[in-house]
């Protein structure tokens, strides 16, 4: 039987952070090129540090003449992401930072394997994928990195509406958060680490700033005077973002994900198309693993897809109800095939990947988010759940 009583902790980091800046150049970059072409095949990976981005990677375009046409564009795409997440300092400024492009076209061999011989569309990659979903919220994510994420997207808020221009791009949050039979009940520490523009202010100074922010997003009662509250515990933090600290593409991968509370197969998302199982793959198992939580097939649920390179079909299915389910997994391992075609063509038919949605999944998880009228966040969908229950 699996513990009922304990405390977890999961972390968060702002669209500030160097790692998500990196993370939301290669994400726009992405839109911007399936917008012109849905089928184009790209990766692309990015790096910043003080007064420098550079960018790198593939990209396959059904028209590989215009690639050079495209790649013209690239700077002021990365200037725009900089200037929208509000870096103006002195050594990380969005007009003057230095951007260096390095996308080039895509690997013949890498086509050829994603192609397929036989015209199939094969996986992109080998690769295991995990998704997860719990009923402890409504969004069916683990509390901890949902509330971690809501703290965060709200300071993002405040700061750039104006009402709190003195809170700079860059933070950290962390909550642990106590469970009583199995459920989340209150946060026991909250730590936070945000930038300030002032540098005369204080860590007390910052709390009395940020706390009510913290306070809006959790459930009633859950701070309580017990709660322990660590907010910039180093003292100053005025110096942010890639100027602070080096960034790339893909080193936040528990953080994008369920924070720790499910197991990761070690792909990054951002900057990857939906060819890359990667991505897809994640996005369709938690797909997966919502619909079964929605249709009440078990209270928690984790699914593993696997896959090789250029074949198409999933090499297994697995998926564990951690006990909290009434049906044979396997039962619903056989039901899964017949409700979604789970080839990387299926996945991106199903859930509608070829779109410019991807910019805005950069920052506070690519899960627990509602599903938006342009198809983003279309794997958050519940719309599985009667198919599977008639299968089963």
């Amino acid at each position: 039987m699996s513990r009922q009583n304990y405390t977890f902790t999961s972390e968060s980091v702002s669209e500030g952070h160097p790692d998500k800046v990196c993370d939301r150049i290669s994400d726009a970059v992405l839109d911007a090129l399936i917008a012109e072409d849905p089928l184009a095949r790209v990766a692309c990976e990015t790096f910043a540090t003080t007064n420098r981005v550079v960018i790198g990677g593939e990209v396959g375009l059904s028209d590989q003449a215009k690639l050079h046409e495209y790649m013209q564009r690239i700077p002021d795409i990365a200037r725009a992401c900089i200037r929208d997440i509000g870096y103006e300092q002195d050594k990380f400024h969005w007009e003057t930072v230095e951007i260096t492009n390095l996308l080039h076209e895509q690997s013949a061999h890498i086509a050829q394997g994603v192609t397929g011989e036989r015209g199939d569309e094969g996986a992109g990659d080998q690769g295991i994928m995990f998704g997860y979903a719990t009923n402890e919220t409504p969004e069916m994510m683990p509390a901890p990195i949902l509330y971690a994420h809501a703290a965060l997207k709200r300071l993002a808020e405040a700061r750039k509406s104006g009402e709190q221009p003195v809170l700079g791009p860059d933070a950290k949050s962390q909550f642990s958060v106590r469970y009583e039979g199995g459920k989340p009940v209150g946060v026991s520490s909250v730590v936070l680490s945000h930038q300030h523009l002032d540098a005369s202010l204080s860590s007390a100074d910052v709390r009395a700033i940020v706390e009510p922010y913290i306070r809006e997003v959790l459930p009633d009662g859950w701070l309580t005077s017990a709660t322990e509250w660590w907010v910039n515990p180093t003292g100053t933090f005025v110096i942010g973002g890639p100027d602070g600290d080096a960034g790339l593409t893909g080193r936040k991968i528990i953080v994008d994900t369920y924070g720790g509370a499910a197991p990761h197969g070690g792909g990054a998302f951002s900057g990857k198309d939906p060819t890359k199982v990667d991505r897809s793959a994640a996005y369709a198992s938690r797909y997966l693993a919502k619909n079964i939580v929605a249709a009440g097939l078990a209270e928690r649920c984790t699914v593993q897809l696997s896959y090789a390179i250029g074949v198409a079909k999933p090499l297994s299915i697995y998926v564990d109800s951690h006990g909290t389910g009434e049906l044979d997994e396997a039962l619903i391992e056989a039901a899964i095939p017949k409700v979604i075609d789970l080839t990387p063509r299926g996945i991106r038919t199903h859930l509608a990947l070829n779109k410019p949605i991807y910019e805005r999944t950069a920052a506070y998880g690519h899960f627990g988010r509602a599903p938006e009228a342009d198809g983003a966040f279309s794997w958050e969908r519940c719309d599985l759940a009667e198919a599977l229950k008639r299968e089963l």
